[in-house]
């Protein structure tokens, strides 16, 4: 599979001394602006796989990959929850265009935590950055002459098709202190790896381009590799190489929570997109049984739809909540208050899952069993919704719930 970039467009660029306030509304305004533009393309994402690239355009040109790439390398430098924001509004349109986006596009935030500024500038490439990553780590790493040969298959690449770099974690020679594997972060240019063809064939997220990616003996220069790094802990207390390059403390930060967070976000958005083909058919549908009014005077379904409001407010203001925590933790932790904890991470991570799978049970049991059974028809804008919604609920993530209640337990009782 290859996605090529003939000619990139020039990407928004935030005035000098832009005020944060001013800069989010002008992101989320532009996000907003385009939700019918970005539903157009949601047929061809379908087919394609992955955001089509009129679309991919579109979202370089509104500045939006930069939105996590220091200024100081032609980005815009905003804070979670600008990005968050923007992210729900594309999701609002398409979960799968906006899944592909943010989880190639929020990376550039963990590239500066763990990689030396001396790469920064050739890597951020003045703002032409982005890139999809994986946790699993299923790359051998061997070292050779003046860096490392990558040799494995990384599956569920979100956001590769259009990813100028990879960022993913692989095993090392030798073992750690404890016994356990040695593991090392890189970053790889996209011409050291091949895409495969092999997305979309599952329920839903079909233009979420997650596709597997091959090393086959790829030589990875020895400046991209961090040795002895595991994104499930973070390795900073205090500064990273990019809270200490940029003065800003965004780039020193635990990220699993923000994962989970940024899961939430899509998930927001495409529970939100599916109230609003509710709440279309509330003035325009009859109930099905007598006495045949209006949904919009009906009680029952004022009730579905009230509750869907409501349960929806609820799970966002979770979420915008969570991230203002997230974001002054980082402070905390480059200031010198307190270290960003794993007891924060897991916490913070956990409220992000309870989002992901409270807006599942929302477009599920509130909305999907009663908005009608013409809405489920192949091609129907609810349908595509239910199967992104579906998909999302049965990812890893998820998955996590109970391992993370038992975790987070164990630290309160002091059992770490």
């Amino acid at each position: 599979m290859t996605i090529t970039e003939e000619a990139r467009p020039s990407q928004a660029e935030a005035t000098p001394h832009e005020d944060p306030a001013a800069l989010e509304k002008r992101l989320v305004a532009a996000a907003r602006a385009m939700r019918d533009e970005i539903i157009s393309y949601s047929a061809e994402g379908q087919e394609v796989t992955h955001i089509p690239e009129g679309l991919h355009r579109r979202f370089d040109e509104e500045g939006f990959y930069g939105m996590y790439i220091p200024r100081a390398h032609g980005g815009l430098e905003v804070p979670p929850v600008t990005f968050f924001k923007v992210v729900q509004e594309i999701a609002r349109a398409d979960m799968g265009i906006a899944w592909s986006f943010c989880l190639s596009a929020n990376h550039a935030l963990m590239f500066a935590n763990w990689f030396p500024e001396e790469i920064h500038a050739e890597v951020y490439a003045g703002g032409d950055f982005r890139a999809a990553s994986m946790y699993a780590p299923t790359v051998k790493a061997t070292p050779v002459e003046g860096g490392w040969e990558l040799n494995g298959v990384v599956n569920f690449c979100s956001g590769i098709p259009w990813s100028t770099y990879f960022l993913g974690q692989c095993i090392l020679p030798g073992k750690t202190e404890k016994g356990g594997p040695r593991l090392g972060l890189y970053i790889a240019p996209k011409e050291t790896f091949e895409i495969l063809d092999d997305w979309g064939n599952m329920i839903g997220l079909s233009s979420s381009g997650s596709n597997s990616i091959r090393f086959d003996g790829t030589f990875l220069p020895e400046r991209f590799l961090v040795e002895d790094a595991d994104l499930m802990d973070y390795a900073f207390d205090g500064d990273s190489p990019g809270s200490a390059a940029y003065g800003n403390s965004m780039y020193s930060a635990r990220h699993m929570s923000s994962f989970g967070l940024a899961l939430a976000a899509l998930c927001l958005g495409g529970a939100y997109g599916a109230l609003d083909e509710f709440g279309a058919l509330m003035t325009t549908r009859k109930t099905t049984i007598p006495p045949f009014v209006m949904r919009s005077q009906d009680p029952d379904f004022l009730r579905y739809y009230g509750g869907a409001i409501a349960k929806l407010a609820m799970n966002e203001a979770a979420t915008y909540k969570a991230l203002e925590m997230w974001q002054d933790a980082a402070a905390d932790n480059v200031a010198g208050i307190a270290p960003f904890s794993q007891e924060t991470d897991a916490i913070l991570g956990a409220i992000g899952r309870e989002v992901i799978i409270q807006t599942w049970e929302v477009v599920e049991r509130d909305l999907y069993r009663t908005i009608g059974a013409s809405a489920s028809k192949k091609g129907e804008r609810f349908e595509q919704i239910f199967r992104d919604m579906a998909q999302a609920a049965g990812h890893r993530n998820p998955q996590l719930r109970d391992a993370t209640f038992q975790l987070i337990a164990r630290q309160a009782l002091g059992q770490m």
